[in-house]
């Protein structure tokens, strides 16, 4: 059935997807947009600028601003476009049918302009117990922007009793995922002639055999470690994304790159699988390589770093109040990463549930489908007007 408020959310969000707000450009213009439509509606908010000032995270609380409330947080950058196979203009809403298309329909800022449309629902109705707005930056590169606001957050007189983040899992609940670490390893060698290849140090060839290792390392976290098969796949993985090397075949090369990346499960310790890989670089790679040159090595730079989001039995009032207002009873967990455990991490009890697939996310002709917005809608609506009853210092 189509939600009353689903033409105001296409509004909305027209409006947002026409900002580009691409991880590499600044969302500002986006920010401000919001911040003027929830001043229009009576609700201040503030910011939290990056180190540049270009791009910034908006906080606003709606209702009672001395007692904790439940947050509703989402992240306003996207994937670039360029290069796709876009049939659709991707940074313009186009309608077809039941779907609209466009940049961020479903990750994420179909959940943003549901939760705007909601704002004068939420004024009318929160003020025993607030709504918390968390709109982040650069959550596609790492979730980077959300750690300042969380800062301030976590020394704040009030910060939220719990979190909802709208990231696109069908409206159905989930209560976990996996977390993420990625590094480059930069392989430094000896050049030369390929004829005299004692001579040299072949970049090239170390960085293979820390990929081979890699692969021995995942082989091994299938076969030993505790499957967890609420997760798909069941273990911590480990891929190689990128290598590279070399200038010409019958040149030593004296440089190459690995990047890989580690998701773990909540119960496994990423920093050890990270530790043990570190450990076989310094000796058996960078041990050999500086035998033959002692200016050799491998120096790692960290791309990607964030926790998994872990269900937690005391978190369960949560997972209820969640499942209730999305009329479902059944839970998941999610194969892809949010700021949730982020959120966990300084005490705020989360979730994840909003509109969309992720398998539509990060594509051409990326859509939502309307019955998932007004999914929402209803969702942000039965959340709204069950806080008072629901949300009480006991159950935090």
């Amino acid at each position: 059935m189509t939600h009353a408020l689903l033409d105001s959310t296409l509004d909305l969000l027209n409006n947002l997807i026409a900002f580009d707000t691409r991880s590499s450009e600044s969302n500002l213009e986006l920010i401000e947009y919001i911040q003027q439509y929830l001043k229009q509606h009576g609700v201040e908010s503030s910011l939290v600028f990056d180190e540049t000032g270009r791009k910034a995270n908006l906080y606003a609380t709606i209702g009672p601003k001395d007692r904790a409330g439940l947050c509703l947080s989402g992240h306003t950058d996207v994937v670039p476009a360029a290069g796709q196979p876009w049939t659709v203009p991707p940074f313009e809403m186009t309608r077809g049918g039941d779907r609209v298309f466009g940049r961020g329909t479903a990750d994420m800022k179909g959940f943003i302009a549901a939760v705007l449309a909601s704002v004068p629902h939420f004024v009318a109705t929160c003020k025993q117990v607030p709504i918390h707005l968390a709109f982040s930056y650069d959550e596609e590169v790492g979730c980077r922007g959300v750690r300042g606001l969380l800062r301030e957050l976590a020394a704040a007189p009030v910060k939220p009793l719990a979190c909802i983040i709208g990231e696109p899992t069908s409206m159905q609940v989930a209560v976990a995922h996996k977390g993420k670490k990625a590094y480059r390893c930069c392989v430094k060698g000896l050049a030369g002639h390929s004829a005299l290849t004692h001579l040299g140090v072949n970049a090239v060839d170390f960085a293979a055999e820390l990929v081979t290792f890699l692969r021995r390392t995942q082989r091994g976290l299938m076969q030993q470690t505790t499957l967890d098969h609420d997760f798909d796949p069941p273990y911590t993985t480990i891929h190689t994304g990128r290598l590279n090397g070399g200038i010409a075949l019958n040149v030593i090369p004296d440089h190459a790159q690995v990047e890989f990346e580690i998701r773990n499960l909540p119960a496994d310790n990423a920093d050890a699988i990270v530790n043990a890989i570190a450990q076989y670089a310094d000796t058996e790679l960078v041990g050999t390589m500086r035998e033959t040159f002692e200016q050799s090595g491998i120096d790692w730079e960290q791309l990607v770093d964030y926790p998994a989001l872990s269900d937690q039995a005391a978190a369960s009032w949560l997972r209820d109040l969640a499942c209730a207002a999305a009329e479902r009873e059944d839970v998941r967990t999610l194969a892809f990463g949010t700021e949730g455990g982020l959120f966990q991490s300084i005490g705020i009890p989360t979730v994840v549930c909003g509109p969309g697939s992720i398998e539509q996310g990060h594509k051409a002709d990326e859509y939502v489908e309307l019955e998932q917005l007004s999914r929402c809608l209803s969702f942000l609506g039965k959340l709204s007007t069950s806080l008072p009853e629901t949300i009480t210092a006991n159950d935090a």
